[in-house]
């Protein structure tokens, strides 16, 4: 059986290719369970490994796609049984594992979540990695006594897709969101995804080096690092948490002690790539629940798997807004 995949390739010159191509369904990994593709999303890890960034996949010819949700083809899994329809995110899945940009995946069983009875595999893939990063940003400023009646939460970067997803879960379940963007022409589309308050990036851009800046919020999530998260920890509430998972702005951290000792703040570092398999079934439960936001179809722009590449440029540049959703089913 042949399948259709965005393949990138090292050349020999040290440059990388991205095409779509033809493969025998062995080209993939040989593991529990074999899922036809229905949808994906695009994250910014895909467009670095599509890019050949080695920090994300250390070996080429390879398939990016760290989302994927299908119906199961093949199972050695009892109780994953052929027909069911299933979702995976993180784990290895499109870093050195290939990924959901494919009309196939062959992941272990222990990747695997069921599709909750509230989702469909389209509106899961509209969630994906970004959403369940994004809900274990919210759980952690839930498990740190952060809730509604504490104050405003921040989040920056937050015209991207954990950005978006941060602010919408967070209106969904009552708190006063302030969204933080490069992107000031995108407020209409924040306050309609549910931020109460938009402002501009600069204004979370401190240049002064004073050890603690005014307080502003009760907690943050944030997506950009560097002097932004920098400025963040400086301005948060005492006991406040601040959600740490991105670093598209740096990588480089200039803080000092003082938020720590005089205000009590928490940086509490986010990965949800190898986040266990309980907790990410628990987040599914309740992003299909009581945490599902209302405007998932407003803030998504859906294309086809076929016209990836020059979404994968687009996210590159900053220019992805909410969600870029991908299906899968080839026509």
């Amino acid at each position: 059986m042949n399948y259709t995949a965005f393949v990138t390739e090292e050349l020999e010159n040290g440059d990388y290719r991205s095409s779509f191509n033809e493969l025998s369904i062995e080209y993939l990994h040989t593991n529990d369970i074999l899922i036809k593709v229905l949808w994906s999303s695009l994250n910014y890890k895909d467009a670095l490994s599509a890019k050949g960034h080695k920090g994300i996949t250390r070996n080429y010819p390879h398939t990016p796609g760290v989302d994927a949700a299908g119906i199961v083809e093949k199972s050695n899994n009892p109780d994953i049984m052929v027909g069911e329809e299933v979702i995976v995110t993180g784990h290895d899945l499109g870093m050195n594992t290939n990924g959901g940009f494919a009309e196939f995946v062959s992941v272990p069983s222990n990747w695997i979540v069921k599709l909750p009875n509230k989702l469909t595999l389209r509106e899961s893939m509209i969630i994906g990695t970004a959403g369940i990063t994004a809900a274990i940003c919210v759980n952690e400023l839930i498990k740190h006594g952060i809730t509604t009646d504490k104050g405003k939460i921040l989040v920056t970067g937050a015209t991207g897709g954990v950005g978006s997803m941060s602010v919408a879960i967070l209106n969904k379940i009552g708190y006063n969101v302030i969204a933080s963007t490069g992107k000031i022409e995108e407020t209409d589309f924040l306050k309609a995804i549910g931020a109460n308050e938009v402002i501009h990036r600069d204004e979370v851009y401190d240049r002064t080096e004073k050890h603690l800046l005014p307080r502003r919020w009760a907690g943050a999530i944030d997506t950009v690092g560097g002097n932004t998260l920098s400025t963040v920890f400086r301005s948060t509430d005492y006991h406040g948490i601040v959600c740490v998972l991105g670093l598209v702005e740096s990588s480089d951290l200039n803080i000092n002690l003082f938020p720590f000792l005089q205000r009590g703040v928490s940086l509490i570092g986010i990965d949800s790539a190898e986040r266990g398999l309980e907790i990410k079934k628990e987040l599914w439960q309740k992003l299909s629940n009581e945490w599902k936001p209302d405007c998932l179809e407003y803030m998504t722009r859906e294309v086809d798997l076929l016209d990836i590449n020059p979404e994968i440029d687009n996210i590159l540049k900053g220019g992805q807004i909410g969600k870029t959703l991908i299906n899968c089913k080839i026509k």
